[in-house]
């Protein structure tokens, strides 16, 4: 039953999507209520496979060790939580914000190519299964970043293949090393790397999985290759932004994860200058992204930035190799999901309803839509690591995690990193909601809208409670993921 459930979550989507625009219904209705009876499947059986101990699959064998096999863990679940409920959440908010586009049929059926292929990755189980559903994710959700067919859409998507093409081939040269230096290309918490084979070969084989963690990181936004998630968010509608940002980008996580955990292991590379240079690179990007979100005035370009930053905390979690970082990581991963996909959905509320894409323009916002801009300060507040909200008991985790790793510089720059990144968080969200509720004597205060309607502001309501109860109630869910933390070291 498991595995029927496992390959309903892949195939499902993948059909439906496929489908939706052969069918060219003609009736709105009946079209929105196909693609969100797919969302609200996808969603229930997920959560019968999160209840479920798990599944294996083998689909078939190119040769007697390469294979294309799904199996469910741990690691499976948390990542298949966020995206069909990121999916639905974000779908519904679609019904309303693209009712004018005139391409809607092949948004909604590349939103869910997109979302099958993410579950198809995030069941793999192994380096060759993991890779050929991690092109496709990329192949599947660029036509949403090309939505508006504008030039500077077109721009955009070519700048997003190129990168994730670019780093999927480094990708591709570490896994080629890995299948000669390792027992097996199933993954096994630990790693499976054959250390008779590997003898004498140390210093190639940290080359070329240093360079494959940075391949799989452009998909992240991991610096040197994270240039075009800012480009690529302003001009793709809010739905697929809040997706991209929120759950897409989460696949070059589970990548490196998956590297780093499950195919390499953590004994070969603690201590090593890999561990360092990517501690580097993720503390960098950490702060270069905040800093550049606070200089940044477009509104969705200013949530792209901060996506670079907030999603380089999980990859410095993983990168400590230590219990409480990886803990410390794996919340930020369902923390952060739930956060910007809240947010970029109140970004796509506020163009929708006014038009303006600047954060100056949204001066006394609060008094025309004042749900929607409560619902962005709880989700803000999330984000800097205000408590009791979720993103401060993640946060709280990671800088656990590098004071209690004992690595030299980084024991402490990572929490004075973190540190400086949380107050330029605040710089660049908190004015937003100072000038929405507080526009100040002389203005004149705009006409009451509905928001939307509660199509839009009911999935972003629901968002902001949602990052509020994880911070709350978080101890179920440390408990449970900081089991799976030590399992995999």
């Amino acid at each position: 039953m498991n595995t029927v459930m496992m390959l309903t979550v892949i195939l499902l989507p993948l059909a439906a999507g496929v489908l939706l625009p052969c069918l060219k219904l003609k009736n709105r209705k009946g079209k929105l209520a196909f693609v969100f009876a797919v969302l609200l499947a996808e969603a229930v059986c997920t959560v019968l496979l999160l209840c479920s101990d798990g599944a294996e699959l083998t689909l078939f064998s190119m040769t007697q060790t390469l294979t294309v096999a799904l199996r469910l863990d741990g690691v499976s679940k948390i990542f298949m939580a966020i995206a069909a409920f990121g999916f639905l959440f974000a779908g519904v908010f679609a019904f309303r914000y693209m009712e004018h586009s005139e391409r809607e049929d092949g948004f909604f059926g590349f939103f869910l190519l997109s979302l099958g292929a993410l579950m198809g990755m995030d069941c793999a189980k192994n380096l060759i299964t993991m890779y050929l559903f991690f092109e496709m994710i990329t192949l599947l959700s660029m036509p949403m970043v090309l939505h508006d067919r504008t030039q500077e859409s077109v721009r955009a998507a070519l700048k997003y293949l190129f990168y994730s093409v670019a780093g999927a081939f480094l990708a591709l040269c570490c896994i080629f090393f890995l299948a000669r230096y390792s027992t097996t290309l199933d993954f096994a918490p630990g790693g499976s790397l054959d250390m008779a084979k590997a003898s004498g070969h140390e210093s190639l084989l940290l080359v070329v999985i240093f360079l494959g963690v940075v391949g799989f990181g452009a998909k992240a936004g991991m610096y040197p290759l994270h240039g075009w998630l800012p480009t690529a968010h302003p001009v793709a509608p809010a739905p697929a932004s809040a997706v991209l940002s929120g759950i897409i980008a989460k696949a070059g996580v589970l990548a490196i994860l998956r590297i780093v955990y499950y195919s390499v292991g953590t004994k070969f590379l603690a201590g090593t200058w890999v561990q360092y240079a990517w501690l580097g690179l993720s503390l960098l990007t950490v702060f270069m992204g905040s800093m550049m979100a606070y200089r940044e005035k477009t509104f969705k370009k200013r949530l792209a930035y901060s996506s670079v930053s907030q999603i380089s905390y999980v990859l410095t979690g993983l990168f400590l190799m230590t219990a409480t970082g990886t803990l410390g990581g794996l919340l930020h991963v369902l923390f952060h999901a739930c956060i910007k996909v809240c947010l970029f959905l109140v970004a796509g509320s506020f163009i929708f309803n006014t038009g303006r894409h600047g954060v100056e323009e949204y001066r006394g916002i609060g008094k025309a839509m004042p749900k929607t801009l409560w619902a962005f300060t709880i989700a803000s507040l999330a984000l800097i690591g205000i408590p009791p909200a979720s993103g401060f008991v993640s946060k709280w985790y990671l800088a656990a995690g590098a004071l209690d790793g004992g690595l030299p510089v980084f024991s402490w720059l990572t929490p004075v990193v973190l540190l400086v990144s949380a107050l330029l968080t605040a710089g660049y969200l908190l004015p937003i909601t100072i000038s929405g509720f507080f526009p100040g004597k002389d203005f004149e205060a705009p006409q009451r809208t509905n928001e939307g309607g509660i199509l839009m502001w009911l999935p972003i309501a629901i968002l902001a409670a949602v990052t509020l109860l994880l911070g709350i109630f978080a101890g179920p869910l440390v408990q449970w993921l900081s089991a799976l933390a030590a399992s995999i070291l």
